[in-house]
């Protein structure tokens, strides 16, 4: 007994380990969660890259307009950073991820605001591997360049008070219910099955369509299209184009939420659609206009990264081929002749590159996607499931039809406030002086 006494803290000490195995076992069989450092690297330094793509797509569409228009892009794109990273963090994150209001799969409450509740533990609802903020941070870069994407449509022709108002607008009343729709817990067309890995419905379509209602609210730039010079800067297009390839990897590879072989497919495949896009519209514009051009291959080749982003996850290395094939002859022909048969002023076509990249891409992931990538995705047409083609088509119509009205209705509200459009001769001058009062050159007699 004696001897007994003197081994207690050994058996204690036993006894109490044994427990904590025992419990560790069950935790995990009840589906709880705990930190992965790989993981969680992988999605810090893919938000990162994500964030990084902001500025791309300022030098992008800065080195596409005249000379005069180029700090107001720039401007817009790092205001975009700064209003909508704070709207996140209030109350756009729990709009869009937060526990679904009134059950009805359109948006969520606002139990988050101000990150309450959003912590640093895992949130198994979305990413049981990595802290709770973590997952928010990633998800806010997407909110942020999401709105940027739009001036592509109106640049050179909105004042810069009206573009705050309605980027914080259509962060509120588009982007979040939309991101809730496709991936928020109980959103409607999560619930209905629907594919969308990286954010081709919630980015992209999105964006796009939201962009040809900007071009039509505002009309045409003066000049257009019989006047209007060529990009004042291609230099600083492919310095962007390349910004953008580069971040597209954590856009689309981070949104595995791992460091794994679902992450390792999206990043390959977001590589192979991008080559093969480019290298389609080159050819395209060798055949069609007789030589290749950097603004088509750079086009072509956001195109592609465009198209990729909603099947990353889903498709594999051939089907991603196939899907920047696509993307670039859909999006060529938009660009190329639609819209000129239309007559809209889309000033750097991004619904003809986003918005019509995006819905092929959503389409093309219901006809390549296959479980042998991913096992919590679905087979898509060519693998034997023609519904899923038609969960993606429903998708992306609802989509469509509410960004594009609702976002009519926040331009009509906020020009009736304040009025969208610069004065003739101030849209003359230029926004960088009228709007900012800088110039991006100084030129020297």
């Amino acid at each position: 007994m004696a001897a007994m006494v003197k081994r207690f803290p050994f058996w204690f000490f036993v006894g109490f380990l044994s427990c904590v195995v025992m419990a560790t076992v069950v935790a995990a069989e009840d589906g709880s969660t705990h930190i992965d450092t790989g993981d969680t690297a992988w999605v810090l330094m893919s938000a990162a890259m994500v964030l990084l793509m902001t500025p791309g797509l300022a030098f992008f569409y800065g080195g596409l307009v005249r000379r005069k228009n180029v700090l107001s892009v720039l401007m817009q794109c790092f205001m975009i950073l700064c209003l909508i990273t704070l709207q996140w963090v209030l109350f756009g994150y729990s709009l869009a991820f937060g526990p679904d209001a009134a059950g009805r799969g359109f948006i969520g409450n606002l139990d988050w605001f101000g990150l309450k509740g959003v912590g640093l533990d895992p949130n198994p609802d979305y990413a049981a591997t990595i802290p709770h903020q973590a997952f928010m941070i990633f998800q806010a870069m997407f909110a942020v360049i999401t709105p940027a994407l739009i001036l592509g449509a109106f640049a050179e022709r909105m004042k810069f008070g009206a573009f705050c108002a309605f980027s914080l607008l259509w962060a509120t009343f588009v982007y979040d219910p939309v991101c809730h729709w496709v991936w928020g817990v109980g959103g409607m067309l999560r619930q209905s099955g629907a594919l969308d890995f990286a954010g081709g419905t919630v980015v992209h379509i999105n964006a796009g369509v939201a962009a040809l209602a900007t071009a039509l609210v505002l009309g045409k730039r003066q000049g257009y299209p019989d006047t209007m010079s060529p990009p004042h800067n291609l230099p600083f297009a492919v310095l962007g184009a390349g910004l953008l390839w580069f971040g597209w990897f954590g856009f689309n590879a981070g949104s595995a939420l791992g460091a794994g072989a679902v992450a390792t497919n999206a990043f390959v495949v977001t590589h192979v659609a991008t080559a093969a896009a480019g290298l389609t519209w080159a050819l395209m514009d060798w055949i069609i206009n007789t030589r290749p051009t950097v603004l088509g291959m750079i086009t072509g080749a956001v195109a592609g990264l465009v198209a990729i982003t909603p099947a990353a996850g889903f498709v594999n290395a051939v089907g991603a081929i196939w899907i920047g094939i696509g993307s670039a002859f859909f999006c060529y022909l938009m660009v190329t002749f639609v819209k000129t048969k239309l007559g809209y002023d889309d000033s750097l076509d991004a619904f003809g590159v986003h918005g019509i990249g995006g819905i092929w891409g959503a389409l093309a992931t219901g006809l390549f996607a296959t479980t042998a990538v991913n096992g919590a995705g679905a087979n898509g047409l060519f693998h034997g499931n023609p519904g899923l083609l038609l969960v993606q088509a429903k998708a992306v119509t609802l989509t469509m039809v509410y960004s594009f009205f609702a976002t009519y209705i926040l331009l009509k509200i906020v020009n009736a406030v304040a009025g969208l459009r610069p004065t003739t001769q101030e849209e003359r001058i230029g926004l960088d002086l009228t709007q900012h009062r800088e110039a991006a050159y100084t030129l020297l007699e």
